[in-house]
């Protein structure tokens, strides 16, 4: 892929009735059901959405940008989206480890099996493992996550806690242990994490109850320590991951050509590519916009390169996405919550009936748009 050293801004429109029409408020006057059925009671579904659409001419990559309902103050849950960062700040932390690289068999002190970094990063991208995140998070630290990404302006963010495992929020990390080129074993030191402090934005406290070792809770669901990446810090993280020279150099990514080049393929991948089986690992698994409601292979002349997360009823996207056939690029970052009955851990959620269709179509308007 191929990066023009100059980049200009041009435009910042935020979408309401009383604008000129542009491709994300295109897509929102759709009459589609899958987009009426949301936007219609949009206040139920805390909608946030962000678009980038990309324009090259000559040396010169311009952004028209647009923005829906987007506020950081507003808290949603991220799910699997802070899988995205970490990955990258993993690939920059090896670069600097000596002990281990891309290939480099390690396990995580309590687990048996060996892995290494190539396949946690594809699985994390592909199928959204739980279990290779928790390992990287334990391999860099919360504190060191935190500091590092706002060291680059990434920023808000506040990543907190491990995903779907009992030691969650355990400050201590488990030490890596690492087989070396003579098949001897390294162990890492752990790393103590300072305390988790509350979040004090908006909306922090969610629903009217939830479920806790099968007992339902009759109150709000609590969401102030968790992990928090808001709309507008996935879309500055992916702007940085495929347009490095639109930031200065302290606000990039450390990355060497190879491992960019190893994440930008991760993110592209479908489950297929890593063998999974196509019935329960569809090319839009991990896909929402334009496919993620159609198991139908996703064609040869589009790539998305993102991270989807979902979870308590939150769904989220953030994607770069190109149309090589009809010369088309954006950028493209959403999240929609679908909870009707406001119980969490119910497993009850809309995802397939509003959620999924919703993102789907939503990109499916913007492509439609950007080709006419």
């Amino acid at each position: 892929m191929r990066y023009l050293p100059l980049l200009l801004i041009i435009g910042l429109f935020s979408c309401n009735p009383e604008t000129a029409e542009d491709p994300l408020q295109f897509a929102l006057n759709s009459e589609s059901d899958l987009i009426r059925q949301v936007i219609d009671s949009v206040d139920q579904y805390e909608v946030q959405i962000k678009l980038s659409v990309i324009r090259r001419e000559k040396d010169s990559v311009l952004f028209e940008e647009y923005d829906y309902r987007l506020d950081d103050s507003v808290y949603f849950y991220p799910a699997s989206t802070v899988k995205f960062p970490v990955s990258i700040l993993a690939l920059e932390q090896i670069q600097q480890d000596d002990r281990l690289d891309l290939d480099t068999p390690f396990f995580v002190e309590g687990d048996s099996l060996f892995t290494t970094m190539r396949d946690d990063i594809q699985d994390i991208f592909a199928v959204s493992s739980n279990e290779t995140f928790n390992r990287l998070f334990d391999y860099l630290g919360k504190d060191n996550i935190n500091q590092k990404l706002k060291s680059k302006g990434i920023d808000p963010v506040r990543i907190s806690h491990r995903l779907s495992t009992s030691d969650a929020y355990e400050l201590t990390t488990r030490p890596l242990i690492i087989q070396q080129a003579d098949s001897s074993l390294i162990t890492t030191e752990s790393i103590i994490n300072k305390p988790i402090q509350d979040l004090t934005i908006n909306e922090t406290t969610k629903g009217k109850g939830y479920y806790s070792n099968d007992e339902l809770i009759e109150e709000p669901m609590d969401f102030r320590q968790r992990n928090y990446l808001p709309i507008s810090t996935l879309h500055q993280t992916i702007k940085r991951v495929f347009f490095p020279e639109h930031f200065n150099s302290s606000g990039r990514f450390d990355l060497t050509r190879e491992h960019r080049d190893f994440l930008i393929k991760s993110m592209a991948l479908i489950p297929r590519e890593l063998g999974y089986n196509t019935t329960d690992y569809y090319d839009s698994y991990g896909k929402f916009f334009i496919y993620g409601d159609n198991k139908d292979p996703i064609p040869d002349h589009v790539r998305i390169y993102n991270k989807v997360g979902y979870a308590y009823g939150y769904l989220t996207d953030c994607a770069y996405i190109q149309d090589n056939l009809n010369d088309i690029e954006f950028i493209l970052s959403a999240t929609i919550h679908v909870n009707k009955d406001k119980i969490f851990n119910d497993d009850v959620y809309e995802y397939d009936e509003i959620g999924i269709p919703f993102l789907a179509q939503l990109g499916r308007e913007i492509h439609s748009y950007l080709i006419r």
